[in-house]
Order: structure tokens, then sequence, then C-alpha cells
């Protein structure tokens, strides 16, 4: 064997992925930013949450109240925490008519923030409980038949090169080889099948948009709910409690309003801003999110190109991108890892790019046939030519007899 077909094997042999198993745990079935969009959106009320308990379960009032001076100290502290759980405002109109204002917002305010974290997870267990799963098959058979038609690829290449080195006329090799290509024999078209399937399916886009589009749907809610409510109260510091009740109905007083001062409103402030600005700077966060499935990552495709199983480019095939397609090429982009033949099909990309229009390069078959020197259009132009040549030796050798 000579020292060219030695190192053509090796380098084809060096080529081949390792038979490794796909580890499924290891799948990200969320995007990037579809995890930042959840850590923040979920992450953020808790956060506040605990803020605000903390706040509340301290030691000090909630609301500082001023009664007469004549009251003792247990009727001080029953006065604050009869105010702080009522949280009634009194006052009087124009006309002397009483009117009466609720300061619940500052209660329940803490409860309010568990009730938009949960809703904010509800779209992200939409998700996971119809789509995760078909999605983890998808792409287990998508990642295992690329890396696979990628080493099958290259194993045609070395049954090439030994076929090549062992056909006793070259002549026949280049025809059947040539009729192979014209067929169609060198694609694997289960995987290619299954894409286009996939352009036709909808299951998982539709999932990703009702996701996408609930969690809008609450962003928007919550800053309709911070807007109207908290407005209403968002600067009043101080409010008249009502304490003519309980222990105090029989005591003389010259009126029946304390005026109380919030202590936590700072807090309340700085939870709702806080709240109301992050979750407004996540909106063009998702509408980018969103704005992915309108177009293809045609990058990724691309580089897969490089197999003769995966033409979608080359073909036209790609319509309309919203489908499980795009979907499903999103989360190969997110799970690069995984797909062992990327990095080197990346690299027969780039080296495609840069050679000659001349060498006829479309797979990563001809590529190789290339590396290793089996250049298919430059055999049949030599065995073109030598058949001219004996047909014109032939031709003359006739006429010279003549």
């Amino acid at each position: 064997m000579s020292i060219a077909n030695r190192a053509a094997e090796y380098m084809l042999s060096d080529s081949l992925l390792p038979d490794n198993h796909l580890n499924k745990k290891r799948f990200r079935l969320e995007l990037p930013t579809d995890r930042i969009i959840k850590l923040v959106s979920v992450g953020l009320p808790l956060l506040l949450v605990s803020l605000a308990f903390a706040r509340e379960i301290s030691a000090e009032p909630q609301v500082i109240c001023f009664p007469p001076n004549n009251f003792t100290e247990k009727q001080v502290q029953y006065v604050d925490k009869h105010c702080w759980h009522t949280m009634i405002h009194h006052d009087l109109k124009l006309n002397g008519t009483p009117t009466l204002r609720s300061l619940w917002i500052h209660k329940v305010f803490p409860y309010i923030l568990i009730a938009i974290a949960v809703a904010m997870y509800i779209p992200v267990v939409l998700w996971k409980s119809i789509s995760e799963s078909s999605l983890n098959l998808d792409l287990v058979f998508i990642i295992d038949e690329l890396d696979k038609s990628y080493n099958r690829s290259i194993k045609l290449v070395q049954y090439l090169l030994k076929t090549h080195r062992t056909c006793p006329d070259p002549h026949i090799f280049w025809e059947e080889l040539r009729s192979a290509r014209h067929v169609r024999y060198f694609e694997f078209p289960m995987l290619e099948r299954y894409l286009s399937y996939k352009q036709r399916s909808y299951h998982l886009v539709f999932t990703y948009l009702l996701r996408n589009i609930l969690l809008l749907v609450f962003i928007a809610l919550t800053c309709v709910y911070l807007g109207i409510f908290h407005l209403s109260v968002f600067f009043q510091d101080e409010f008249n409690c009502h304490i003519k009740t309980g222990p105090l109905q029989s005591e003389a007083m010259k009126s029946e309003l304390v005026n109380c001062k919030i202590v936590s409103l700072s807090i309340f402030q700085l939870i709702s801003v806080a709240n109301a600005v992050v979750y407004v700077i996540l909106v063009p966060v998702i509408l980018y999110n969103l704005s992915k499935l309108f177009y293809w990552d045609k990058h990724f495709l691309n580089v897969y190109e490089m197999l003769p199983a995966f033409d979608l480019l080359s073909n036209k095939m790609l319509g309309c991108p919203i489908n499980d397609l795009n979907i499903i090429i999103m989360f190969l982009r997110a799970n690069i890892s995984q797909l062992k033949s990327f990095s080197r099909l990346s690299v027969l990309c780039k080296l495609k790019d840069a050679s000659t229009k001349t060498q006829h390069i479309d797979t990563v078959v001809d590529f190789m046939t290339l590396l290793i020197g089996m250049d298919m259009e430059k055999s049949t132009n030599q065995n073109t030519a030598a058949g001219d040549a004996d047909l014109e030796g032939n031709q003359l050798q006739s006429t010279t007899q003549m």
C-alpha cells in the first residue's frame, strides 16, 4: 500500500466522530433568553416579597399613631395595632360629608407579589407540561441523525477510497460513482423527510407563542395594577384612623379620629417602582425573543448543508418560518455542545467557502474525496481525454492502413 493511500485512511479515520451516547438530562429545553425572562419575572416578585415580609415581621410598628396624651401605654399599643389592621382613612368632603378610603393595598401587597410570581410561572408550567417531552424526543432523534449522517459520509468516502484502489478499471469506477450521485444514493432521506414534516407541524410553535403572549398579558396586568391602585396611595403616608371601638368605646375624647403615619411607605414605593420598571424592561426582551420566529437561522442551516441529507437551503424548501422546524433549529443552536458534528462541519464549510469555484464542492463527501486526491471532475476529464486520444489513434491507424 502506498504512503498516500495510508495517509488518506488515517485522515478519514480521524475525521470520524466517537460513538458517544446522548445525555438527555443535559439537554436545554429552554432557550437562554427564556431562562433569563423566567428568572427575572418569577424571581423578582419573590425577592421583593422577602423584603416586604421582613419589614412586616420586624419588631417595629408598621404605623405610628398620635393618640391623646392621656392614653396609657396599653391604649397606645392598641391604637397602633387597630389602625394597622383596619387601614381606613376617614376624611370629610367640602360639604362636611364623611368619606372612607381603604388603604388595604399596604396590607395585601406582599400577597399580591406572591400571586404575581405564581402568574408569571404559569406560562413556564404550560411549556413544560405540553411541549418539553415532544421537544426532547425531537432533539434526541435529530441530533443523533445529524451526527450519524456525518459519520456515514466519512465512512462512504472510506468505501470509495477502498473501491477506487481495488477496482481493475478506473473508468468503470467513475461511471458507477457518477451514476450513484445522479440517483441520490449518497443521501439519507429519512432525516430530510422528518425535517420537512416538522415544517408542516405547529404544535411547538403554538405553545411557544402562547407562553410568550401570556407573559406579555400578565406583565401588562401587573403594570395596570401598579398604575391604577398604587398611584392612589403612592404618596399618602398619613391617614386618619377611627379609634372609638373595642376597649376605647367608653373613653371620653375630644375626637374619635387620630392621625397615623405609615412607617413602611418608602419600602412600598421602592418595591412598586422596582417591579414596574423591571417588567417594562422585560417587554422588549420578550418581543425580541418572539422576533426569532420570523426568520431562519441560515448560518446553522448553511453549516449542515455540507451533509448530503440536509439540503433545505439549496432545494429552497424553507417557507414561512413560523413552524415547529424553526423552533427545533433554535433549540439545536441552544444545545450546540451536544452536536459533535457541528464544529467539524463548520471548519469544512469555511474551507469550502475559501476554495475555488472550479472544484465543485457541495457536500462533505465531495470535500473529503478532494482531500484524499479523488477529484471526480479531474478523473472524469482525464478518462474522457484518454478515450478521445484512443479514438484519434484508432482513426489514424485506420487511415494509415488505407
